[in-house]
């Protein structure tokens, strides 16, 4: 027995210094995947983020929702579209995804946290105008010919992070969940992938940490075991040599963007790992794949 009170000791002094350089510092989490669906991992993660902000530090949290998205467009029977990963998104479905990102979503994390004692509020890109966004322009490539240029909707890209509104709610001890819809010139309201709203929130904080919660260990070598920690400079280079591919592509590009914004340091963790969140930034040997500047 007393060695196992020792062992939990240890695991305190391994994340002392860890405590000590991150308090005060803001850190930008994606949550999405498998952490979203399982509840003793919503569970889990809640009560991550509630210590983080018992610890002094500032966690800021950027969610996704595709699965859930597309469950109640097949329950409106509203057809769903994808152009290599993207969902077309018209005026009905844009309605939907607006209110299950911004509305059903959203308060429940808000809730999830609430309730594990942390101070949480629910944020939409169009909050304050935190995410000001544009129409993304898809171009498919077609060898020697001109691109091909192809309408996916309401599928916007971010201009612009107005962090006003953050900044505040951090003052008052709160912790912010954005749901990622943004908000066009002429309030033209756009569905954006939660990675890049979560790397533009990062870079306009200039974060501490980008943190990527995904349904895959990290980034895979050839041979499929996880790379520890790779330089901005290997990340480019895995995305342009193809070595990286699907859904890990856009993730790597943009941990690449918050670092060239100022963030310190990317990560792209498994979420299927309970507290993950926790073993990443209190251990020394961490969890998943750090990209580095």
């Amino acid at each position: 027995m007393t060695q196992e009170w020792i062992n939990k000791a240890e695991v305190l002094l391994e994340a002392l210094p860890y405590m000590r350089r991150f308090q005060g510092q803001t850190l930008v989490i994606k949550y999405g995947g498998a952490a979203m669906k399982e509840p003793e991992l919503k569970k889990g993660f809640a009560q991550d983020i509630t210590l983080l902000q018992y610890l002094g530090i500032h966690p800021v949290v950027v969610h996704g929702g595709g699965p859930q998205i597309g469950q109640v467009l097949s329950q409106m029977n509203i057809p769903t579209r994808f152009v290599e990963g993207l969902r077309v998104t018209d005026a009905p479905t844009m309605d939907v995804v607006e209110m299950v990102l911004a509305g059903k979503i959203n308060k429940e994390i808000v809730n999830l946290i609430n309730s594990a004692g942390g101070r949480a509020v629910g944020l939409s890109g169009k909050d304050g105008r935190l995410l000001e966004a544009r129409k993304l322009e898809f171009y498919r490539p077609r060898g020697d010919e001109p691109p091909e240029i192809i309408d996916i909707g309401l599928v916007g890209e971010v201009t612009a992070v107005n962090p006003r509104l953050i900044h505040t709610l951090q003052a008052q001890q709160f912790i912010p969940v954005i749901a990622p819809v943004g908000v066009g010139e002429g309030g033209e309201t756009y569905n954006i992938n939660a990675d890049a709203v979560a790397g533009a929130v990062a870079g306009a904080l200039g974060a501490a940490k980008l943190i990527l919660l995904t349904d895959v260990p990290g980034v895979l070598d050839g041979q499929g075991q996880l790379v520890s920690s790779l330089t901005r400079h290997q990340a480019v280079t895995l995305v342009k040599a193809g070595a990286a591919s699907g859904g890990m592509v856009p993730k790597l590009r943009c941990c690449v963007e918050a670092l060239e914004a100022g963030v310190a340091k990317a990560h792209i963790l498994d979420g299927r790992v309970l507290h993950a969140v926790l073993l990443e930034i209190f251990t020394d040997k961490g969890i998943g794949t750090e990209i580095v500047a």
